[in-house]
């Protein structure tokens, strides 16, 4: 093999590291950007001014404004795996225990997941776009002249208020859930009422509702730290809100599935251990 041979194998094999390299390096610089933020966050939070009227505000968007979305969501998604349940437990004659299996479902992983998912796509995309707006407007820069600091007044009430709501709405989430499963289980499905009740209480304790609640509070303060990355620092006019808004919805749908996985596993493990 010639010089010029060796030599172009080795740009080759440089080209396909580089390019397995590159995006490795870009997750971490990425999760190290958001840790850094989120170390800012926490930093200006128990800083003053504390301006609660702020943090009050951003609670009642992402919190209010989403009741009645999660709401329904939780509703259907209640009855549909009743439904679902019922049809499948019959053919081993074991529908009583349609109760128990929704209300593990709803308190360990469909109302954190569902109700993060749906506050992603309402509340971190609103979160994104405006904070975008602000940026691609210079209304950030505007606010470090009048010497505040932007994270302070605009990052940190919607973190802190996001991972405050998310959890609450969760347990709205698998109320209503609940009420969903019992009207299609009992009322249409002829579940029996008391064997419903019961069982819910016989294999629901506090560990499954902790879990839950838990996962919503990670993922609450992952999506909106997500969503206000990507609006902060958010560039190119429109096109660029709408890409950050983008990134900022699709990013922390991705994010909660991946957390799900290990919360749910180390959850499992401590649990399991606790036990033994």
């Amino acid at each position: 093999m010639g010089d010029a041979e060796k030599a172009g194998a080795f740009a080759r094999i440089e080209a396909l590291v580089d390019a397995l390299w590159r995006p490795a390096l870009g997750i971490v610089n990425l999760v190290g950007d958001h840790l850094l933020l989120l170390g800012k966050v926490f930093a200006w939070t128990i800083r003053r001014p504390y301006r609660p009227r702020v943090y009050f505000e951003a609670m009642e968007f992402v919190g209010v404004g989403s009741l009645l979305i999660v709401g329904l969501v939780s509703l259907f998604v209640g009855m549909v795996f009743a439904l679902q349940s019922v049809s499948a437990f019959r053919q081993f004659g074991a529908e009583s225990y349609v109760s128990s299996t929704v209300a593990l479902a709803l308190t360990r992983e469909l109302a954190p997941v569902f109700t993060s998912i749906v506050v992603a796509a309402r509340a971190g995309a609103g979160m994104a776009t405006e904070l975008g707006a602000m940026r691609t407007t210079e209304q950030i820069d505007a606010l470090s002249t009048l010497a505040v600091n932007p994270v302070q007044y605009l990052i940190s009430p919607r973190v802190v208020a996001t991972t405050i709501m998310v959890p609450l709405l969760a347990m709205l989430f698998i109320s209503v859930g609940m009420v969903g499963a019992y009207l299609v289980a009992v009322t249409f499905q002829g579940v029996d009422r008391g064997i419903f009740m019961e069982n819910v209480r016989w294999f629901l304790d506090t560990n499954d509702i902790f879990q839950g609640l838990a996962k919503a509070t990670v993922f609450g303060l992952a999506l909106s730290l997500i969503s206000c990355y990507q609006g902060f620092n958010a560039s190119g006019g429109a096109k660029g809100v709408g890409i950050a808004t983008t990134r900022a919805v699709v990013g922390s749908f991705v994010t909660i599935l991946v957390l799900d996985y290990f919360l749910t596993d180390i959850w499992l493990s401590v649990f399991t251990r606790a036990r033994l």
